[in-house]
């Protein structure tokens, strides 16, 4: 199965996504901002990336041009799970880099086929 970092400011977020998808038998690291997971990101390889866009010290979508911005993660594919619905948002996270978006709430089993259906594209 796939090592995953997931990023979100909220612990009950990071919590759950870790929960559901390691039943599912992923590896998930998690962490609560953007700063620690690209720190985290230089010296560890996942094969996917899932974060919030709202968060402190650096936001979701700066974590992503950060992380495209590194060799190693050029290709890793990039979710996006977050509470924006807004069109603008979700362009500026296609920009920098971001394969897809899920939306909160979010409904587990849509969580595990969002992650199962962008790691079969690598």
């Amino acid at each position: 199965m796939a090592r995953i970092l997931a990023v979100d400011d909220m612990r009950s977020m990071r919590e759950l996504v870790k929960t559901v998808l390691e039943k599912r038998g992923h590896q998930v690291d998690i962490m609560d901002d953007g700063e620690t997971a690209l720190a985290y990101a230089t010296s560890h390889q996942v094969d996917l990336v899932i974060s919030d866009i709202n968060m402190p010290i650096m936001n979701g979508i700066s974590l992503v041009e950060a992380l495209r911005n590194l060799p190693a993660y050029r290709r890793v594919p990039i979710l996006m799970l977050t509470t924006e619905d807004a069109q603008n948002k979700k362009d500026q996270a296609r920009a920098a880099g971001a394969n897809g978006w899920i939306q909160k709430p979010f409904n587990p089993e849509r969580l595990v086929n969002a992650v199962d259906k962008t790691l079969a594209k690598i």
